[in-house]
C-alpha cells in the first residue's frame, strides 16, 4: 500500500427478507451507537469470505439464519477518512437461528413492509437497495465447483482417480462449508475422482448429506460420452433444487460453454473456465411459470 493511500474497509450484508401471508416483509435493524436504522451488515473477518460475512453477521445482528439470494450492489462510501465497501445480497429468511436478543450493537429488529421500510430506514442508498431486494425474482442456486487443491501429479504414482487432496485442499474445503451452507445447498453431485469427493465431503458429513457420484463428469468419464455428460448438466440445470457440482479444470471450459449456450447467455468474464483451485460460479436460476428457466446473475468466487 502506497503512502497515503487508506485500506478499504471491506464489510458485507444483507437485505433481510421474508413471506407473510403472501406478503414479502423487510426485516430493518437499529443501532442505537449510531442512532440509524439499516440493514445487518458487518466487517470481513481476516481470511473470511464476503458470503459468510453476510451470513453471520445477519445471525449476530438478528438472531436469524438467512439464505442468500440474489447478489446486490456493492455500496462504495467514505467513513472517517476511509473507503468503505459493502457487499449485500438478498437474503431470505430460513428456520433455525436462536432469534433476536437485544444489546449494545443492536437493539432493535423490525419487519416492515417495504413501503414502511422505506421510511424507517436512514440512508437513501439503503433503500435504495432495499426496493431493488423486493423486485428481484426469488432464484435457486447451482454452484459450479472446482474441486480444491490437490496432491501434484507428478508427486502422486498411483491411479490419478485416488489422488487426494492436499492439506490446502483440505483447509479450503473445509472453508467451503458455510459457504455452501450460506446458499442453502442441500444436493450434492460430484465427479467420482477422490480430489472432488474430498472437496465436498466436510459439508457433507456436517449437513449428513449424500454425495451423488458422477463418473460423467470426471476427467475420463467426460472424455468417453460427453453427450452424457451434457444431457446430466442439463438436468440439474432444470432441476429447480439448490445444488452444488463438483468437477476438474480440464471439464469446465466445455461444462461453462454448454451452460452459456443452454440458456443464451452473453459471453461474459464471470463465466470464465479459469476458476483457482476450490473456485466457484453461482448461477441464480429463476424457474418462471410462463417464460421457464432463466439465470438472473451470476457470481464468481475464486479461492
Amino acid at each position: 500500500m502506497s503512502r497515503g493511500t487508506q485500506e478499504v474497509i471491506r464489510a458485507a450484508g444483507v437485505v433481510l427478507l421474508r413471506s407473510r401471508s403472501g406478503k414479502v416483509q423487510v426485516g430493518v435493524v437499529h443501532r442505537p451507537r449510531h442512532k440509524d436504522w439499516s440493514h445487518p451488515k458487518g466487517k470481513v473477518e481476516r481470511g473470511e469470505s464476503v458470503i459468510v460475512t453476510a451470513t453471520r453477521e445477519t445471525l449476530e445482528e438478528t438472531g436469524q439464519r438467512a439464505v442468500l439470494g440474489t447478489p446486490l450492489i456493492t455500496e462504495r462510501y467514505t467513513v472517517e477518512s476511509r473507503p468503505k465497501t459493502v457487499r449485500y445480497w438478498a437474503g431470505w429468511l430460513a428456520p433455525g437461528g436462536p432469534g433476536f436478543k437485544a444489546n449494545h450493537e443492536i437493539d432493535q429488529v423490525e419487519w416492515l413492509s417495504p413501503d414502511k421500510a422505506a421510511k424507517k430506514l436512514t440512508y437513501p442508498r439503503d433503500v435504495q437497495l432495499m426496493r431493488a431486494a423486493v423486485s428481484a425474482p426469488r432464484t435457486v442456486p447451482l454452484i459450479i465447483l472446482r474441486h480444491a487443491q490437490a496432491v501434484k501429479r507428478s508427486d502422486w504414482n498411483k491411479a490419478d482417480q485416488a489422488r487426494p487432496l492436499a492439506a490446502d485442499g483440505r483447509r479450503q474445503a473445509k472453508d467451503l462449508v458455510p459457504i455452501l451452507t450460506a446458499f442453502g445447498i442441500n444436493r450434492l453431485y460430484s465427479s467420482d475422482a477422490a480430489r472432488c469427493v474430498e472437496t465436498l465431503t466436510p459439508f457433507a458429513d456436517t449437513r449428513r448429506f449424500s454425495i451423488r457420484l458422477e463418473n460423467l463428469f470426471s476427467e475420463e468419464g467426460y472424455d468417453d460420452k460427453k453427450s452424457g455428460s451434457l444431457r446430466l448438466l442439463n438436468n440439474l440445470l432444470e432441476n429447480p433444487t439448490p445444488a452444488v457440482l463438483c468437477t476438474h479444470r480440464p471439464v469446465l471450459p466445455e461444462l461453462l460453454k454448454h451452460v452459456q449456450r443452454q440458456l443464451g447467455l452473453s459471453k461474459r468474464e464471470q463465466l470464465d473456465p479459469g476458476l483457482a483451485p476450490g473456485g466457484f460460479i453461482v448461477l441464480h436460476r429463476e424457474f418462471h411459470p410462463k417464460k421457464g428457466l432463466r439465470v438472473t446473475a451470476i457470481e464468481r468466487h475464486d479461492s
